[in-house]
């Protein structure tokens, strides 16, 4: 575990809160976040560590070693920062994508370029199976931004397997967990069952969303152990296919209705100037800059430190 300040843990959670902003946004990943501000390996470590080791750790060594090795206090101030924000920063968020969708979707496009040229640039030796991967990993993330939403199911085994998947998509840069859920079919289901606190489905869908946790951080973990290049590349290639989905400029084409939600299922990208709402085409290049700009500030602070 390591050793920080104060200040320190309570910069982990504004980065936690700037995950859990960024998972209401249907597009965009809490990964992303935690890539580009610096804790994403970490971050995957600390989650491959929840293991049965940890018993034998505690009944061994007692809880303080446990919990050092768990580095617990580095989790619980990111996801107190998660937390924080679902219930208080992503009502903001979700308003902004109600009222001001350009400007919000052009601070994430800024965002997440820069965020292109921060992961790509941590690809150390550039051959043809790097080129290969980040193709396959874009493909990949573009494909899967394109597929229609399938019916609403509400199995139980079903249930567990979309926790699963949309935790998997949460921590893979570039892919939302709720845009899964919404493909799968199962949004509507889990949205209704949080706000009726349908607890049978709420602990279903929890439950496969730690298995899937567990699971594919052990995968990343030895992704990252053997093949970082080749794993850095794919990641690039998730956040460069994601782009498409966050143009900030879009012609709603098909809606459906998810509990007390109104989401586009179906839309296409269109130019800036044969927009409607093309009179905030300025404040939107100024958005994009400054989310731009706030990943270069991030890498120069982290460069400093």
């Amino acid at each position: 575990m390591k050793e920080r300040n104060l200040f320190q843990y309570a910069l982990i959670t504004l980065k936690g809160i700037a995950m859990g902003a960024a998972d209401v946004v249907p597009g965009v990943s809490g990964g992303t976040i935690a890539f580009i501000s610096g804790i994403y390996e970490e971050l995957i470590t600390s989650i491959n560590n929840v293991n049965l080791s940890l018993i034998a750790t505690w009944k061994r060594d007692g809880f303080k070693a446990l919990w050092a090795q768990l580095n617990g206090n580095f989790l619980v101030a990111l996801f107190l920062g998660i937390f924080i924000s679902l219930f208080s920063l992503a009502a903001l968020v979700s308003w902004l994508l109600d009222n001001e969708p350009v400007l919000l979707w052009s601070f994430f496009f800024g965002l997440v370029v820069a965020s292109i040229l921060f992961v790509g640039k941590e690809i150390e030796q550039w051959r043809l199976a790097t080129f290969l991967v980040l193709f396959m990993g874009a493909a990949l993330a573009y494909f899967i931004t394109t597929l229609p939403p399938s019916e609403n199911s509400g199995g139980l085994p079903y249930l567990f397997l979309c926790g699963a998947l949309a935790v998997c998509a949460m921590i893979l840069p570039g892919i939302s967990g709720a845009f899964i859920l919404v493909l799968l079919g199962s949004y509507k289901t889990i949205l209704d069952a949080v706000h009726e606190l349908n607890i049978k489905v709420i602990v279903t869908v929890g439950l496969g969303a730690v298995f899937g946790l567990l699971s594919f951080a052990k995968l990343l973990k030895w992704m990252f152990g053997h093949y970082k290049n080749l794993t850095l590349a794919v990641l690039t290639g998730f956040i460069l296919g994601s782009l498409p989905k966050i143009w900030p400029w879009k012609q709603v084409l098909e809606t459906r209705t998810f509990g007390e939600k109104i989401i586009a299922v179906k839309e296409q990208n269109v130019s800036p100037f044969s927009y409607e709402g093309d009179h905030q085409l300025w404040f939107a290049i100024i958005f994009a800059m400054v989310g731009f700009s706030l990943i270069l500030v991030l890498e120069k602070l982290a460069s400093k430190k």
